[in-house]
């Protein structure tokens, strides 16, 4: 489906935060496409008034509204100041529905990025957010806000689902060695000219992909000094350790659309920490990703033959131990389950306090390990979504598990 153009050579990043020649050319784009349509003003005056409303000493309201509607109804668009964009996307967290993790929303660092463009540049601050986000190990919660989509020019795309993801790679008896998500991703990026390593494993980390309209789609490899990762032991199990497992250390995603105002920026990576479940309970234990349990449970010796032993709650507490303990260990922020569900109805009662309703998503908010022990199961949310937020597009998400095909085409 594609072709791999220009220079074939593995690409790289020097230390300044560009991505250094040579890339890796996937396609360039056959055509101009058309760009975003007019913002609707009605929801640009509802943010502006809510902005205003947070900071009272932002200035005049008024003059503020009629600014924008005066862009809009010249260009199509119109320009959020730095305090607008911050406040924003710390809003677009707080609003967020599935994030259990909303308590710290006001310490979002932002990086306005919104004069990067080229693809080699969009790849770099990638890299300088991986830096900047992993901190030492004690993770920073980053955002970095690239162009957003106007009338006149569309905006850069990432392709991966998040930053830091692991190959998938399928074999001819239909298994997969490594994560089985992205195994569609990774025989796409394969067929652009990516080559694993000489002894492809269950952890190779996938090449960054990242779209212009003017460029078309490039392909950089991570630089291995931004690329942190936690390997995993148990603090009780010594047979643990050498089952060869790791994780990275920071959740960056990279393909959720953020919406602030009526503007939409679809290149917007933002992280937290991570929660151990979401590594234990979920990314290694589900039957669709690792699906490690079965390999976990033979090693402790449980009775796998009927279900009612509960071989998989026991596989289950002992995998995301290994996993809390590892970061612990390593020094890397991560948190429980438990004392996330507390914090969390925390931040709904300091919504609530505020006046603000707090969305959530119960599927989501309820951890996927001992639910009913932690507190936010034993009670019901408002689910009206709230703007600003993050949206997941649908052409998104394809081309983050298959690979494509492009946005620009």
């Amino acid at each position: 489906m594609f072709r791999v153009s220009g220079e074939a050579p593995e690409s790289f990043f020097s230390g300044a935060g560009r991505a250094a020649a040579p890339t890796r050319r996937l396609r360039v784009a056959s055509r101009r496409p058309a760009g975003a349509p007019p913002v609707d003003m009605a929801e640009a005056e509802e943010f502006l008034r809510l902005f205003h409303a947070e900071n009272r000493d932002s200035g005049s309201l008024q003059y503020r509204i009629d600014r924008m509607r005066y862009e809009v109804e010249t260009v199509g668009t119109y320009r959020h100041t730095e305090a607008e964009l911050a406040f924003g996307a710390r809003v677009a967290w707080r609003n967020s529905a599935r994030c259990i993790g909303r308590l710290y929303w006001k310490s979002l660092k932002v990086r306005d990025l919104r004069d990067v463009h080229t693809v080699a540049d969009v790849a770099g601050h990638c890299v300088q957010h991986l830096r900047q986000a992993t901190n030492g190990g004690k993770i920073r919660p980053v955002i970095s806000i690239f162009p957003p989509d106007t009338p006149s020019r569309p905006a850069p795309r990432i392709w991966n689902e998040q930053l830091i993801r692991y190959a998938g790679y399928e074999r001819r008896d239909g298994s997969v060695l490594g994560d089985p998500r992205y195994r569609g991703f990774t025989a796409a990026v394969r067929s652009f000219g990516w080559h694993p390593p000489r002894e492809p494993g269950a952890f190779d980390v996938l090449p960054l992909v990242v779209e212009t309209a003017e460029e078309g789609a490039h392909m950089f490899a991570l630089p291995r000094d931004a690329i942190s990762e936690v390997a995993l032991r148990h603090p009780d199990l010594r047979w643990f350790g050498a089952l060869g497992l790791r994780w990275h250390a920071v959740p960056v995603i990279s393909n959720m659309r953020l919406s602030i105002g009526g503007v939409s920026y679809p290149a917007a990576p933002f992280n937290g920490w991570y929660m151990g479940t979401e590594i234990g309970a979920r990314n290694l234990a589900d039957p669709g990703r690792y699906d490690l349990l079965p390999v976990v449970a033979e090693r402790l010796g449980l009775d796998t033959s009927r279900p009612d032993t509960l071989w998989k709650d026991r596989a289950l507490v002992e995998l995301t131990r290994a996993v809390q303990h590892s970061f612990h260990e390593a020094g890397v922020t991560v948190t429980d389950h438990h004392t996330e569900s507390e914090r969390f109805l925390t931040h709904v009662r300091r919504e609530e306090a505020a006046g603000r309703k707090c969305p959530a998503d119960w599927s989501w908010i309820v951890p996927p390990m001992s639910g009913g022990q932690t507190p936010v199961f034993h009670r019901y949310y408002d689910t009206e979504p709230q703007l600003p937020d993050f949206f997941a597009d649908e052409e998104a998400t394809r081309r983050a598990l298959h690979g494509g095909p492009p946005h620009f085409s």
